[in-house]
Formats: structure tokens, C-alpha cells, sequence
């Protein structure tokens, strides 16, 4: 049995908006596309959006926008890896959150983005904002919370460079957003809306969060989803799946790792296509599994296959996922054609790949977000210095 269905189901989102036209069930997309300037090697991925067999055809407009929601915080991660928070000799503060690292991402790579969400009034807070604002990342929906601090994570490393959090967050701005503060104009000018799922872990930010997706789905966005599993900020096991798995079936692009996919699925075997399988909703579009150094995996209604990854040194894994997905999306925004193009979309998702092997060469997520011609450089060397 699929596991997406029964009391997980998230009511009354199929709308189909004017402008826009059928692209599965239940769900619509704004019909939409665009070109882009040429990438040496990599001039298929920017190709303008053309005619859709089936489910229709993108009209150009003129924004690529994505917009990213939820937290944005500061993330301090140990200067030696191998030691617990205790034996750290000391830490590098980074600015980090999934979606904001996202956005970062996306603009890095010559994208258009976006990010909504909270932070305290506080002198980390404007600082994360300043950080958006010199990566280029639109800032118009973000909000300071005069009685709350800006989340905090401090981040162990092991030797391997995998991760172990610890949170500040009693509760933090990010936890405190409210449907009335939400910039929903903004979101319904996005070609897509991505967003992860610490946010509906409390209210009011999941009444908030939940309200967003609407807005968007009214709108005709596309909606991507990374659940960014942080187990010790939900109250248990179960309510962390129920609370990913509670939105499963409103997204048109999901990007899950091989850990989470073995999470959500209570133990079963990730590499096993039939257990992914069971993750994919009639409603998605594309499910993406990521698997670290070796790549990744994508599986749509048409076709599924799998991309290998490069191949690096790793300092620190934080951020890796995040600038896949940017990466992901920075080639949907200029051409959703790739959803329905194998080849289109395996060339994209090399791109991706790489994006997040450049990303764990360096300490702290933001900070080691690759440009996009550090990544066709990289592509085109097949190696990473």
C-alpha cells in the first residue's frame, strides 16, 4: 500500500486557477517557460520550455522565480572534526536553514530567488538578512520577531564529516511566523514554491506554512518539498513521519535521501525501487533520492533511472542536500520541460550532483554554496580540486 494515502491526506488542495492548465491529478501547474543564457557542455538544460505531450503545453512568461520557505538560522559547526560539542576546541558560526540555504544556492548559481520567513530582531537575525541580501536572495518576505532570538544549531562533525545537531530553539523566531505576516503575493509570482518540514513541527508556523502551500497551489506554482528530517525537533519518531508524510501528496517535486526514504517507509530497504515506489503520489511529477557520494536516483510516471555523483573529499556533508535541490530547481525554473525529457532531466541532475560534492568541501552550508562556474568547471575537469 502506498503511504502516502489515509490520515496523512492534506484537504482541499486541488484548485485550478485561470492561466493555467491540468499536469496530472488533481493538481495544476502555471503554464510557463523560459530560456536562458547557453552553458558550455550543458546547452540542453537551457533550452525554452516547448510543447508537453499530454498534459499540455508552458506559455513563456517572463519570471523565474522560486521562492523559498521556513527557518533561517545560524549554525555554528566545530573547527576539527571527529569530536563531540564538548571537545570542540572551538566553532565557525555559518548562516544555514535548509530553505534559506536553498535560496542562497539558487541565486549562486545565476538563478532568481526568494525566502520567507522569521528571525529574531536580534543581531544574528539581521545579519542572516544581510547574508541573503549580498547573495543576491529577494528579501521582501522576511520578518523580525522583537521578542524572540534568531535560531541556533550548534553542529558536530565525525571524522567522515557526517553531522549530529543540537538545536536553540525555545521557542525561536523561525517557530513564530503567522499566516497574517506571510507575503502571499510574493508566492504567487513564483514559477515554484519550495519549502521543508521543520516548519510545521509548531504553531502557529504550521498554520502558517499550511496556508502558504495553498496559496500556492491556488496560484498554479509548482510546489517542491525536502522534508530535511531533524529528528530531535519533533516529538517523536511517529509524529515526524506522520508530520512529513501529512503534505506528501501536494507536492509536484520531492527530494528525499536514502536515510529518509528508509525513515519514512519504517525501516524498509531505500535502494529497493519498489519500496521508493511506494513514496510516489499520482500527484508528483518527479521523487528524487539522494545517496551521497553515489549520486542519485529519479523517478517519474514515464521513466526512472539513476545519476552517479562525483566523487570529493568531505569536510562537512552540511548544506550537501540543499544544493542539490538548488541546483534541481535552478534548471526547472528556466525549463519545467525537463519533468517529461529523461535526457534533459539526467543532464540537470549531473549538474545537481555536483553542486553538492563542491558543497562538502567546505566548512558550514551558505558559506560553501558553489557558483555556477566553479560547477561547470567541474563538470568539465570531471574532478573537484
Amino acid at each position: 500500500m502506498s503511504l502516502y494515502s489515509g490520515p496523512f491526506c492534506f484537504g482541499s488542495v486541488a484548485f485550478l486557477p485561470r492561466n493555467s492548465v491540468s499536469f496530472g491529478q488533481s493538481k495544476t501547474v502555471r503554464t510557463s517557460g523560459f530560456s536562458s543564457p547557453p552553458l558550455p557542455s550543458f546547452a540542453r538544460l537551457n533550452e525554452k520550455a516547448k510543447a508537453l505531450p499530454g498534459d499540455g503545453s508552458f506559455k513563456t512568461e517572463d519570471s523565474s522565480l522560486v521562492v523559498c520557505f521556513g527557518e533561517l538560522l545560524i549554525d555554528f559547526v566545530p573547527t576539527v572534526n571527529g569530536v563531540s560539542l564538548a571537545e570542540a576546541p572551538a566553532f565557525k558560526k555559518a548562516p544555514g536553514g535548509a530553505p534559506a540555504n536553498v535560496a542562497v544556492g539558487i541565486a549562486r548559481l545565476g538563478g532568481s530567488s526568494a525566502f520567507i520567513g522569521k528571525v529574531g530582531e536580534d543581531e544574528f537575525g539581521y545579519m542572516l538578512s544581510d547574508i541573503l541580501k549580498e547573495n543576491n536572495v529577494n528579501c521582501e518576505g522576511m520578518r523580525f520577531d522583537p521578542g524572540a532570538r534568531t535560531a541556533l544549531a550548534f553542529v558536530t562533525l565525525k571524522s567522515n564529516g557526517e553531522r549530529e545537531f543540537m538545536f536553540y530553539r525555545n521557542p525561536s523566531a523561525d517557530m513564530l511566523l503567522e499566516e497574517s505576516e506571510i507575503d502571499f503575493d510574493l508566492i504567487r509570482k513564483a514559477k515554484i514554491f519550495h519549502y521543508g518540514s521543520i516548519s510545521l513541527i509548531t504553531e502557529p508556523c504550521k498554520s502558517a506554512h499550511i496556508a502558504a502551500i495553498k496559496a500556492a497551489t491556488d496560484a498554479g506554482v509548482v510546489i517542491s518539498y525536502d522534508p530535511n528530517l531533524r529528528l530531535p525537533l519533533w516529538p517523536s519518531a511517529d509524529s515526524a513521519r506522520e508530520g512529513i508524510l501529512s503534505i506528501w501528496e501536494t507536492a509536484d517535486i520531492i527530494k528525499v535521501s536514502d536515510e529518509e526514504v528508509s525513515f519514512l517507509t519504517q525501516g524498509e530497504d531505500p535502494y529497493n525501487d519498489s519500496v521508493v515506489r511506494k513514496l510516489f503520489h499520482p500527484n508528483h511529477k518527479l521523487l528524487l533520492v539522494t545517496e551521497g557520494p553515489g549520486g542519485c536516483r529519479y523517478y517519474t510516471k514515464d521513466f526512472s533511472g539513476r545519476v552517479d555523483g562525483l566523487k570529493v573529499e568531505a569536510v562537512d556533508t552540511t548544506g550537501a542536500g540543499d544544493a542539490f535541490v538548488a541546483g534541481t530547481l535552478s534548471q526547472l525554473a528556466d525549463d519545467l520541460s525537463l519533468l517529461q525529457n529523461e535526457e534533459k532531466l539526467r543532464d540537470a541532475l549531473k549538474f545537481s550532483n555536483v553542486c553538492g560534492a563542491l558543497t562538502v568541501t567546505g566548512r558550514g552550508a551558505i558559506p560553501a554554496l558553489p557558483t555556477r562556474e566553479v560547477v561547470l568547471n567541474a563538470i568539465l575537469s570531471k574532478s573537484v580540486a
